[in-house]
Formats: C-alpha cells, structure tokens, sequence
C-alpha cells in the first residue's frame, strides 16, 4: 500500500481517530527528536524549558508542580526531567520561600538560550511537518485547543 496514495488516505480515514491521532503524533514526535537532537535536548525536555520561560514572564516564581500542568507531563516525570535539565546546567532548582515542599524552577542563561533555540527549530520544523495542511493550520490547531480545554 503506497503511503501516499488514495487508497492508503481512504484506509487511515476508516480508522478510529484515535490510531490516526496516534500515528500523526509519533511522526511528528520522531521527526522533532531528530530536529533537537543537534542541540541535545529531548522533546520533552524542550516542553519543560519551554513552559518554564513561558511562565516565568506570567508569573513571580515557577514550581515543578506549575510545569508539570501547564505542559500535561505527569509530576514524575517532569522531576525526572527537570533533574536531568539541572545536570545539563539548563535549569536551576531554588528552595520555595514559604513551601518547603516545592521547589522553585529557574532557567540559567545558558538555559533561557538554549530554550530560544528548540523553540527555533520546532518551528521551523512544525512549519514543514504541517504544510500539508495549508490554509486548515489554524483550524487544526484550534481543534486541538478545544480538545485541551475540555479536558482541563
């Protein structure tokens, strides 16, 4: 079955959307592994950066625990992660000031530059995975956020 053929389009629209949400996701997910892996940073690490910086500029401090909502990544993870970020030197971790079971999140210099570069190759990479799309980006990616917003 050619992958770009009719019949393989009529075959993936038979499926449940769910195994082409599935299949479109890990493609995507493979293709920007292999995009960060020039400035050796997973996908998931880059989400966590990412959502820190975006944070930071939102609010006065960032915990692990505002990492692990705001990027949907489980708070085992996001620690595992964020230990790994600290070894990288990406990240620092600071005591709460009043929450001496939190920890405070902070991007170090080297961290904050190296987040403005994942961001630069995932979009980049996000504008050639998702050409296909064309004009029906904006749609797409409103679907997706209704879909988030039901399940916040």
């Amino acid at each position: 079955m050619k992958k770009n053929g009719k019949l393989w389009l009529e075959k993936i629209a038979e499926e449940p959307v769910s195994s082409a949400l599935w299949q479109v996701s890990s493609e995507w997910q493979r293709g920007v592994k292999r995009a960060l892996d020039s400035i050796d940073i997973t996908p998931s690490q880059s989400m966590i950066l990412s959502s820190l910086l975006f944070l930071s500029k939102q609010q006065a401090s960032v915990t692990q625990i505002d990492l692990s909502l705001h990027s949907k990544i489980d708070p085992m993870t996001t620690s595992t992660i964020i230990r790994t970020l600290e070894r990288k030197e990406l990240i620092k971790r600071k005591e709460h000031g009043t929450d001496t079971r939190a920890k405070i999140v902070v991007l170090t210099s080297y961290g904050s530059k190296t987040t403005k570069q994942a961001l630069k190759i995932i979009e980049k990479f996000d504008s050639i995975f998702f050409e296909a799309l064309g004009n029906r980006s904006k749609t797409f990616q409103s679907s997706l956020a209704i879909l988030l917003k039901t399940r916040a």
